[in-house]
């Protein structure tokens, strides 16, 4: 039976789908924070972790490898964010195991698991074999956990102590009513734009559609004109929604590795040589400025809001 560690918070159990799709699994899930673990038997986990301190990457990371050098496990699955790409690669340089992030699928072969993951900027998926512990890093909404009703058995964890590492404080981002992530709908900003005031075009258009506001990275991390919450791209978050718009986005690569999943995607750009209109279903070459506030206005009159 192989053993397999996942990774979370209690409400976010998504990629016990993932390690269900190894053979006959016996799955433990730890748990960062606090939370009624006896939902996660639902789903088939027999033991549960709850790491409730306050912690870092290092010394998370640090915590991690006691608990895989007790239990032994063979896969090791982690939420994408920013915190676990950095803590799982640390735990894995040490163990000598090889990290996959952005991962599809998950089958067994034998002794060995072959891992798919988006590869090649996101142009390909990639199929690897690998044997021996391996740590994958998904986005959870990516999956979807089977029932098989088991009973959970709870152990706290103490992290370990990092020399020279302390956390002052920690504190937590506001967020937004809804994750990007899970957002169905989405419209999507970028330097089109040419002042934050007029990202209001943006959110109108969202309000109408029932939409979240996503962003590329210049938006978020450059100018700062709205959370990291809203990024999408590589080293933002990873969208699959029914509906991506992208305005005044030209369509970079770190921008699309992080919404090609999306059913559906439209393009308004005013520059026809955009890359993005080589990776949409729907191109607009239009001003922004003139098309959104039309689009708004005539989708206001047809949905009667």
């Amino acid at each position: 039976m192989t053993k397999v560690l996942v990774i979370g918070s209690i409400n976010d159990t998504g990629l016990i789908g993932l390690a269900q799709k190894v053979g006959n699994p016996e799955i433990h899930y730890l748990v960062l924070g606090t939370g009624d673990t006896s939902q996660l038997g639902k789903y088939g986990v027999t033991k549960a972790y709850l790491l409730t301190a306050q912690v870092d990457e290092t010394s998370f990371a640090e915590t991690l490898i006691g608990v895989i050098n007790s239990n032994n496990y063979s896969v090791v699955i982690a939420p994408a964010s920013k915190f676990f790409k950095t803590a799982i690669p640390i735990s894995a340089q040490k163990l000598l195991a090889p990290v996959i992030v952005d991962v599809l699928d998950l089958k067994q072969s034998d002794s060995a698991f072959e891992v798919t993951y988006n590869g090649v900027g996101n142009r390909a998926q990639v199929t690897v074999k690998v044997s021996d512990k391996v740590f994958l890093i998904a986005p959870p909404a990516r999956f979807k956990p089977s029932e098989k009703a088991t009973t959970v058995s709870t152990e706290s964890l103490q992290p370990k102590v990092v020399t020279g590492v302390k956390v002052v404080s920690t504190e937590e981002k506001p967020k937004g009513k809804v994750r990007i992530e899970d957002a169905e709908l989405i419209v999507s900003v970028g330097r089109g734009f040419k002042k934050q005031e007029d990202l209001k075009l943006a959110f109108e258009l969202a309000e109408v559609l029932g939409a979240e506001v996503g962003c590329s990275r210049p938006i978020a991390a450059d100018l700062k004109w709205l959370s990291e919450d809203h990024w999408v791209g590589l080293s933002g978050h990873k969208v699959r929604p029914k509906l991506y718009m992208a305005i005044g986005i030209s369509g970079q690569p770190q921008h699309l590795a992080g919404m090609m999943e999306a059913k559906t995607v439209v393009v308004i750009n005013s520059d026809p040589n955009a890359p993005f209109f080589k990776n949409c279903d729907y191109g607009v070459v239009e001003d922004l400025y003139k098309f959104v506030p039309a689009l708004t206005k005539k989708l206001r009159e047809i949905l009667k809001k």
